[in-house]
């Protein structure tokens, strides 16, 4: 996110334009997937300079333009030759980021992995094990800080998922890696860290907020995880919705979800709804992000929620429909803090959550789908310190 919007980034995948002869995917390639884009909201201006066709330039606005009124809008895929139409101003580094950078013959971000892997403190330890996390931890912050330089707004970087279920684990690993960011002259402001939302994960949050250390909780599929977060005063909470419709797609039984579609309510939305109003009406100083959005009724069906991220034929759809002024109506905020000032919680749902109440409140779908998630991360993180120890030493070490 801008910094002149003043409201905490989140993770997503920059770079500036310059980038755009020096690294390239193509939008089926495995690094597409690997991080988001962040819009600038000033995009009519953007737009204006990156020769747009001139029935954008009238009085007429884009979808695209008029959703964005209402929430922050994130592609979920890059390609840098769309820089310019969808220009990012803040980043994610991960495990799989730094697959994708391994994979690509030259990429501005390689010295950064190369740099990391003649780091004289690492390749010295003897313990082969422990040398490896080192490579991961210099290769995840040099990468960081080299977009740090890119953007504007913030970087969140993955903290390891194998430290999922060790709350003093993960915040000992944000404090060696805002260690490493202050040792290239990153300021924590400039920083989130991005934590699984297992209890203990959601504690560590606690703790390193209370610190001033922003956190971006990912892996939200319950009602109960999203409250507790909140509570714990993450700057950033993750909910994929669409992930969670798949999974009542193919499964049931979940309480959670059972009550949505009985409603007559995606389960996926509906729980971004929930979550919305119950950070708003409740004071919490978190931003939303709603994620594995599959259609633009998804989108439509969010606006008001802080940010929204979106495939591109999503966000490609929305900039070619043009809307004339007259119709800006039909665009509607569906979430705000006003209509979460009437929503009415049960006193369970009010309960401060603890571990107990936590697992207790926790649906298949919740544990099934944070497993999974875990997984994912876990074997990306694997797959790195294997292909670090692979190439390693790099060549004049």
């Amino acid at each position: 996110m801008s910094l002149s919007l003043q409201t905490p980034p989140f993770s997503a995948l920059s770079s500036s334009s310059s980038l755009q002869g020096s690294l390239r995917f193509s939008a089926r390639s495995t690094a597409c997937n690997l991080v988001t884009l962040k819009l600038q909201r000033s995009f009519p201006q953007i737009r204006a300079s990156s020769g747009f066709s001139s029935s954008l330039d009238t009085g007429a606005r884009t979808e695209l333009d008029a959703v964005s009124r209402f929430s922050e809008i994130v592609p979920d895929t890059v390609i840098f030759d769309d820089f310019e139409r969808f220009p990012p101003t803040a980043a994610t580094v991960s495990s799989a980021l730094l697959l994708g950078i391994c994979s690509l013959p030259d990429t501005i971000f390689r010295n950064a992995i190369e740099m990391s892997l003649a780091d004289s403190g690492c390749y010295g330890l003897e313990n082969s094990e422990l040398r490896l996390l080192c490579f991961f931890n210099k290769a995840l912050v040099n990468v960081g800080g080299d977009l740090a330089k890119l953007v504007p707004g913030r970087v969140s970087t993955e903290v390891d998922a194998r430290l999922a279920y060790d709350t003093h684990g993960i915040i000992r690993k944000v404090h060696d890696l805002l260690h490493l960011y202050n040792e290239i002259n990153v300021p924590p402001e400039r920083l989130l860290f991005k934590i699984p939302s297992t209890w203990q994960g959601i504690e560590a949050s606690r703790l390193l907020e209370s610190e001033g250390i922003q956190t971006h909780l990912t892996f939200v599929y319950s009602f109960a995880q999203a409250a507790a977060a909140a509570q714990a005063g993450a700057s950033v909470i993750q909910i994929f919705v669409g992930r969670i419709r798949d999974w009542a797609r193919n499964h049931s039984n979940d309480p959670e979800i059972e009550s949505a579609i009985k409603r007559g309510e995606d389960p996926g939305l509906a729980l971004v709804s929930k979550a919305y109003n119950y950070i708003h009406k409740n004071g919490y100083k978190s931003k939303l992000m709603a994620a594995a959005v599959r259609n633009k009724q998804d989108l439509f069906s969010l606006l008001g929620v802080d940010y929204i991220i979106a495939p591109l034929k999503i966000l490609q759809s929305l900039k070619e429909s043009v809307t004339a002024p007259d119709e800006k109506y039909s665009f509607v905020r569906r979430l705000s803090p006003e209509s979460a000032a009437s929503y009415n919680f049960s006193k369970e749902e009010l309960v401060k959550w603890d571990q107990l109440s936590l697992a207790s409140a926790m649906g298949p779908a919740a544990v099934a789908l944070l497993a999974s998630g875990l997984d994912g991360y876990i074997d990306q993180a694997k797959r790195v310190e294997d292909l670090f120890g692979k190439i390693w030493p790099p060549p004049n070490v």
